[in-house]
């Protein structure tokens, strides 16, 4: 049979609260016999030493112990008025005691002959030394350790009182303790005390049980409203969000749910935009290729190579956007080919700045390198790739800063970084538009646009490399009135 998630936690709830108040039980009664045992034999103690009284008092009187010996149920007598009122010992003691009330304390008829204690009565033999009785565990002992009263053996436990007469020890009073509950009173107590125990757990366990149940049904209500969710987001509703209520685990479960709702929505968004931008890309160069086609067609425009050349430079729009595109695609599946090795990144810049400096000249644009002379900055890293973020930076600046503007780029290490610091004049971009420079066909209206060239996934694909060699690239405001970018990556281990 299948159970559902309910029922399977309230039966995980039933079972530990079972487990629960058995052992709860267990230990309670466990601890109740000790402690009421060691409260009977601490009674037992204490009618010990009204016993001890009374025997140094008759000892005083008779100055020996010989009045155990001609009269030995004397010690009935001390025996039960050492016991309290009304117990049940006293009443049990007194009524086996030989003659009765208001007999004579001497030789009871049929009695024993002087001379013969009570020390030759061993206790029953069918009784455990830890069960016997008050009496049968009494011990009265001389100043030699002789036995006068009870059993011959004394076990290593036995309580002990010494019994002093004039200052001087006369003799010693034994209690074997109990090892268990004997008298039927006390039985009868515990019977009673495990009954209610009993009955105070099996309602313990049936309250539980039903606060178990609202309990259960609450946390999977919880749970189905997550699964819920989950079957919305597989749906495509990517805008489904669940309220977090609470800060456990389930709501940290909860809060992991609406991030990757978040996320989801965020790249579905994204990947409608790039579609549409791809396409809005794509159709210009594609309309511009037709028009100029159909004019030639049409002898409309004559085949000059001025022509041909606008109809060369369109397709070679297209090729550099459809590159762009496809390496963007390889670097997501991570099958953008890297090979790396130990390079001197100063020397490729030095290169990179070498091939741009007549270009920048054209539009009259400073271009200054600057970098510690004869330090060598050592990367493990692809020379290819990054030869071609040099040369987009250089490029993106190149189109997008005025003429008579400047260029610093600004190289630096330290043990656990190689930092660049590339920064350009004016113009700037504004504060909400430069932390999306690095998204896929992302141009500012005001500067980037097609007809400088750009198709805005020149950066995309420079942040791309950067992270490949496990660095990081961001984007400010230069304070030479244009943009920042900085660019950190680690150095080659152990070079220098």
């Amino acid at each position: 049979m299948k159970l559902n998630l309910t029922t399977k936690f309230f039966l995980n709830f039933l079972l530990a609260i079972g487990m629960v108040v058995i052992s709860m039980v267990y230990l309670i009664q466990y601890s109740f016999n000790r402690g009421f045992l060691n409260y009977v034999n601490t009674m037992e103690e204490k009618e010990l030493g009204t016993l001890a009284e009374s025997l140094e008092k008759a000892y005083g009187e008779t100055g020996d112990w010989d009045f155990v010996h001609d009269n030995p149920r004397i010690l009935n007598n001390f025996l039960m008025d050492a016991m309290p009122e009304g117990s049940h010992s006293r009443r049990s003691f007194g009524a086996s005691r030989p003659g009765g009330p208001g007999r004579p304390q001497g030789r009871p008829p049929g009695g024993p002959p002087p001379g013969r204690g009570m020390a030759n009565r061993p206790p029953p033999h069918d009784v455990p030394e830890g069960r016997m009785p008050f009496r049968h565990r009494i011990v009265l002992m001389d100043c030699d350790g002789k036995t006068l009263f009870g059993p011959p053996d004394h076990p290593d436990h036995m309580k002990t009182i010494e019994l002093r007469y004039d200052h001087k020890t006369v003799g010693s009073l034994g209690l074997i303790p109990q090892l268990h509950l004997t008298e039927n009173l006390q039985l009868r107590f515990v019977k009673a005390q495990k009954r209610a125990f009993f009955i105070i757990a099996f309602l313990t366990a049936c309250v539980a049980a039903l606060l178990s149940l609202p309990l259960a049904r609450q946390m999977v209500k919880r749970i189905k409203a997550l699964a819920t969710g989950t079957h919305r987001l597989t749906a495509g509703h990517y805008d489904t969000r669940l309220p977090v209520g609470t800060k456990d685990e389930l709501g940290q479960l909860v809060r992991d749910f609406n991030t990757l709702a978040d996320t989801l929505e965020h790249n579905e968004n994204m990947r409608k935009q790039l579609v549409g931008d791809v396409s809005h890309e794509l159709r210009t160069p594609l309309a511009v290729l037709r028009g100029e086609i159909e004019a030639l067609q049409d002898n409309i425009r004559p085949a000059t190579p001025e022509a041909l050349g606008s109809l060369h430079a369109e397709v070679m729009q297209l090729e550099r956007l459809v590159g762009d595109l496809f390496q963007l695609s390889l670097s997501d599946m991570g099958a953008l080919t890297y090979l790396k090795e130990n390079l001197d990144m100063a020397t490729l810049m030095d290169e990179a700045v070498a091939s741009f400096k007549s270009r920048f000249a054209e539009k009259a644009i400073s271009l200054v390198l600057n970098r510690p002379p004869e330090e060598k900055f050592m990367l493990f890293g692809d020379p290819g790739r990054l030869q071609q973020l040099f040369e987009n930076l250089l490029s993106n600046t190149l189109k997008y800063t005025d003429p008579g503007g400047e260029v610093h780029i600004q190289l630096e290490r330290t043990e656990q970084m190689l930092t660049i610091t590339w920064q350009d004049s004016a113009p700037s971009v504004g504060p909400d538009e430069i932390e999306r420079l690095f998204d896929r066909l992302y141009r500012v209206e005001s500067s980037r646009n097609r007809a400088l060239g750009g198709a805005g996934l020149g950066l995309a694909i420079c942040k791309k490399i950067v992270e490949a060699h496990g660095g990081t690239i961001s984007a400010e405001p230069s304070g030479l009135g244009g943009v920042l970018f900085k660019i950190e990556m680690p150095p080659a281990g152990g070079a220098h």
